[in-house]
């Protein structure tokens, strides 16, 4: 089992990477603030004006750590990766695959399975956790209703019908989303899924998380040969990481929506760390983005036993496990491709 490696993530604004020998060296200020083995990092995500030496892009290539470049708000710019493993025959029959419409409503398919069964599992943890009330009352109802559009997806469908079943679904799951923050309700209220630009704190904070994960299902794709930018449920769109978001969505609920709730009900974060912009959005200063890093790499070393192969490893190797999986499917070595099922 490879082993789970940390994610360097540099948010100082001018900071300064380079490489010493095997180590990789974080300068602010003409000072050395941090010094890091290169075998202990497995990636490194530049947020905002952060640069790198030549020779560490080049060692980092060479030695498999990709390194993303975003803004401070977490938007994906470009990516710096070595020679992408795997043999052409993989992508080609990823290709194949998304060129067929019957193919690629199989893995839709299961990407909405593993999506809704997490969803149902958030909502039933919720109900478990809290006091009997009105709100765990809709939570239940909810996770019956989620249960039930699970079922449909037995029958064959298209691929336009998984994607109408997948948005009711997760209108459905958004639209109690706000009964699941039980601490500081009155600094964090949820009411709708706003991306661009994000209209409350929770909505910051999701975009922010679930950038952060797209950013690692994005590497695990292109480490396993697959390409990212094809997808089957999230159709092509340049610029866009098709297949990255198709295995993004069942690993949203797991990985990035508990990280988020956990941070707003344990009051981690603070609404004095998020500031209105002319245009409306909303930005979280420095230390929040911190907070939430620091979180998400937290939820990312907590051990689970795999759901399908009853192995047990790291949640951050999950993206990487996943991305395996689902080239083990195309390559014809299993039937079908698994999604992951929290339990």
């Amino acid at each position: 089992m490879k082993q789970h490696l940390n994610t360097l993530f540099v948010m100082t604004q001018g900071a300064y990477l380079k490489k010493d020998g095997e180590t990789i060296v974080v300068r602010v200020e003409k000072k050395d603030r941090l010094r890091l083995p290169m075998i202990n990092v497995g990636a490194i995500v530049c947020m905002g004006r952060v640069s790198c030496s030549p020779q560490l892009l080049g060692a980092c290539a060479q030695n498999g750590i990709a390194i993303s470049f975003m803004t401070i708000h977490g938007r994906f710019l470009a990516a710096v990766n070595g020679f992408t493993p795997g043999n052409v025959l993989l992508r080609r029959e990823q290709y194949r695959r998304a060129d067929d419409p019957i193919a690629t409503a199989a893995i839709a398919r299961a990407c909405i399975i593993g999506k809704l069964a997490n969803f149902r599992t958030v909502l039933r943890r919720a109900v478990r956790d809290q006091s009997a009330s009105e709100a765990t009352e809709r939570l239940e109802k909810t996770g019956t209703r989620i249960d039930m559009k699970l079922r449909t997806l037995q029958s064959e469908l298209d691929v336009d019908q998984l994607r109408g079943v997948e948005g009711d679904a997760s209108a459905d799951y958004f639209a109690v989303f706000n009964d699941l923050i039980t601490s500081q309700k009155q600094d964090f209220v949820f009411t709708k899924r706003s991306r661009r630009p994000p209209l409350d704190n929770v909505n910051a904070m999701l975009s922010f998380v679930y950038s952060m994960l797209t950013n690692d299902l994005r590497s695990a794709c292109e480490s396993v040969g697959l390409d990212a930018a094809v997808g089957f449920l999230h159709r092509d769109r340049p610029g866009r990481p098709g297949l990255a978001l198709d295995l993004m969505e069942e690993l949203r609920p797991v990985l990035a929506d508990r990280v988020v709730l956990s941070l707003i009900n344990r009051q981690q974060v603070k609404a004095s760390g998020f500031v209105e912009e002319p245009g409306g959005g909303i930005r979280m200063d420095e230390a929040t983005r911190k907070e939430l890093v620091a979180a998400y790499q937290k939820r990312k070393q907590e051990q689970i036993t795999h759901p399908f192969l009853q192995e047990k490893m790291t949640l951050g190797l999950v993206p990487l496990i996943q991305a395996r999986l689902m080239a083990r499917f195309l390559r014809g070595d299993s039937d079908a491709y698994p999604p992951f099922n929290w339990k």
